[in-house]
């Protein structure tokens, strides 16, 4: 900013001078405020301030508004009067120069075609005019001291401070209040007091009997008195009505029960002009609201979605999400794999309507909304729905793969509006989303339980004197394949041979090494191979076939040994030692740890020779059970073997599924790790 102060001397020292430069932003009208108060104080002209400030703000504004150059403000009081010149450096042709004195009331409609701010130019200015140049246009405006110029004045000119012949002329004072009312920004809903002010300040000023400020805000209220003035303009009257200058979906009209006169259509305009603005931003604050709760309602929407993998929930909870904040109802329907649409879900704000729904939404025809859905499935684009249940479809769609329709039901009271229609548009494409992940989901769970089941056997054994039972629990992914496995297998000598084993990892790899696992077992054992030569062999194998897996193994022969008792030889290649529980009360533990498989070339896996008397058992387990978390806290072996003491002389399916109980109601997370649980017992009588 650039400026020149006086006062200067132009023949005589009681005229000020002041010229400043300023930007084009929104705080040049308050500077150019400052500027004209603190010369009118100078040259003690204060009888001329409501004037002078009122005419500097309009002429500033519309500078900045329209030119959106920077402003030379000059202002140059005298001991007659004040001059102000406001020039921009808009880019312009020079094509006329206007300079008038104040106009009388015929030429009041001309000079309201120009603009409310000339319009007030025109009614306070003493003189007053506009010049074009080349680097810009200039406006300025010359108001005279009352009491001063009565020669100007019998010419043609009065004093603004005066009113005009027929009396109704607004003064300055009214009109600075008119110009100056504006909303509270602390209240909740300014509008209503702003709007009542401003019609009854501008009523006042043109004396109508009543007025009225009617508002539609699109939302299916309908046309609403925002503010009332008076008594109800009879349409009798000769009513001055000023539609709003507002976008959709808002629409309004500011009447008045008014007299025609030169002024009364002017300030209507003016208070027109005032109010829309306003209201524009009333709707701008309200659609930035909506968007963000829209936005906040697709977050959620999205988290909700997300949380379900099963397919048929999901379905089920996409029309709760849309009824009734989108719409009066919705249905989901879905591709079946002949390319027929099925009816997955459905709800309607009125749970009395929703048999009628479902009837409609059966209908089969041309016209019918099946038919409507059929092509927004085929078309992959939006298609309107006609009655009874009038509203509108979109296509299901995610990775490129149609998955059916969502139809949503128009609200009661209006239709949807753009924002909402997005919304939906949005919805559904989360919703197409969420239900192929759940599909996709459902579909690796169903391909993880057959693996799974494909490596535990369908059934154990029954033997006469012995007790086999096993109890198996996956991960709490249940689409993913554990590492834990288990096996009983006959010998060529009559024995049986027990098996329990966890290969490091899940998913599909650990799956192929555990099949591998079970099937060199099976065939070692099976050519009669002892087992530390089994052992050996299939440590051989893991190792040559790398890849950073392993395995641990409990592998123990059970057979007949003498009077009812049973052998068993036990091997123990790193897996945990089974515990030993015996038939008259007491648990311990036994064998000896040995190597992993798959880890070392040479491995050692010593045998333990146990004796297992009638009521005996043997419960061996994976770490699923002894790792499993309460917080930092382990289930641990001793709590295993204190769990297993008080359940001596229990069959051995009891004993396998206490445990298991046990374990899982240890904590409430889900298991990390696969749970298993092969009990061995001496069933002999």
């Amino acid at each position: 900013m650039s400026a020149e102060a006086g006062p200067a001397m132009n023949g005589g020292s009681d005229e000020h001078i002041r010229r400043v430069r300023l930007p084009a932003d929104r705080r040049t009208p308050a500077a150019a405020r400052a500027l004209v108060r603190s010369v009118l104080a100078e040259a003690d002209l204060h009888e001329l301030l409501n004037e002078a400030l009122l005419l500097t703000t309009e002429l500033t504004t519309n500078a900045v508004e329209h030119a959106r150059t920077e402003l030379d403000i000059e202002v140059e009081a005298d001991p007659a009067g004040l001059t102000v010149t406001v020039t921009d450096f808009a880019s312009g042709p020079v094509d006329e120069l206007l300079v008038g004195v104040r106009n009388t009331t015929s030429d009041i409609t001309e000079v309201a075609e120009r603009g409310r701010g000339l319009l007030l130019v025109d009614h306070f200015a003493s003189r007053w005019g506009t010049t074009y140049l080349p680097t810009g246009k200039g406006v300025w405006f010359r108001l005279d001291r009352p009491g001063v110029g009565a020669a100007t004045r019998s010419a043609g000119m009065t004093p603004a401070t005066q009113t005009d012949g027929d009396g109704g002329t607004p003064s300055a004072a009214a009109m600075s209040e008119l110009m100056q009312t504006t909303p509270d920004p602390y209240a909740d809903d300014p509008l209503p007091e702003f709007a009542a002010g401003l019609l009854t300040r501008v009523a006042e000023m043109v004396g109508a009997a009543g007025g009225v400020v009617r508002l539609d805000r699109g939302d299916g209220q309908g046309s609403q008195v925002l503010a009332r003035y008076g008594r109800q303009p009879r349409e009798g009257n000769q009513l001055l009505r000023v539609p709003l200058a507002v976008h959709r979906p808002y629409a309004g009209e500011l009447e008045l029960d008014a007299a025609p006169s030169a002024y009364a259509r002017p300030l209507a305009v003016l208070a027109g002009e005032r109010l829309s603005l306003h209201l524009e931003n009333d709707r701008l604050r309200r659609a930035d609201v909506r968007r963000s709760a829209w936005l906040t309602f697709l977050a959620e929407a999205s988290e909700l979605l997300a949380q379900s993998l099963d397919v048929e929930l999901t379905m089920a909870l996409v029309p709760q999400l849309v009824v009734p904040r989108l719409g009066q109802w919705c249905a989901v329907h879905t591709t079946d794999e002949w390319g027929r649409l099925r009816l997955a879900a459905a709800s309607h704000a009125d749970e009395a309507v929703l048999p009628q729904l479902h009837r409609v939404l059966q209908e089969t025809g041309p016209d019918s909304i099946q038919a409507r859905l059929r092509e927004a499935s085929r078309s992959a684009a939006q298609v309107p729905l006609g009655a009874p249940m009038e509203g509108f479809a979109v296509p299901l769609i995610a990775r490129g793969q149609r998955l059916g329709t969502l139809a949503v039901g128009r609200h009661q009271r209006h239709r949807h509006d753009p924002d909402e229609v997005s919304v939906l548009e949005d919805v559904a494409r989360r919703a197409a989303l969420a239900i192929e992940n759940a599909r996709i989901h459902a579909e690796r769970r169903r391909v993880a339980q057959t693996l799974q089941q494909s490596l535990l056997p369908p059934v154990l054994p029954v033997v006469e004197g012995i007790g086999f039972a096993a109890e198996y629990v996956p991960t709490g992914d249940d689409a993913e394949v554990g590492g834990d496995f288990y096996d009983v297998v006959p010998l060529p000598d009559g024995r049986w041979l027990v098996v329990i084993g966890d290969v490091s990892g899940k998913g599909v790899q650990a799956a192929a090494v555990t099949g591998l696992v079970r099937d060199v077992i099976r065939v070692l054992v099976g050519d009669g191979k002892p087992l530390p030569e089994v052992l050996g062999r299939l440590n051989e194998t893991l190792v040559e076939r790398g890849g950073g897996r392993y395995c641990t193994l409990a592998l123990a022969a059970v057979g007949p040994g003498d009077g009812d008792q049973l052998d068993v030889s036990l091997h123990l290649a790193g897996h945990d030692r089974p515990v030993l529980l015996h038939g008259g009360g007491g648990a311990g533990f036994v064998g000896t740890g040995g190597t992993a498989l798959g880890l070392l070339d040479a491995i050692a896996t010593p045998t333990a020779e146990i004796a297992l008397k009638p009521g005996d058992a043997l419960i061996f387990y994976t770490d699923g059970v002894t790792e499993r978390r309460r917080g930092r806290e382990l289930f641990g072996t001793d709590r295993l073997r204190e769990s297993a003491a008080p359940l001596a002389g229990y069959s051995a399916d009891v004993v396998a599924a206490r445990l298991r109980a046990t374990a899982i109601a240890f904590s409430v997370e889900p298991p990390r790790d696969d749970i298993a649980v092969l009990v061995l017992r001496n069933d002999a009588l």
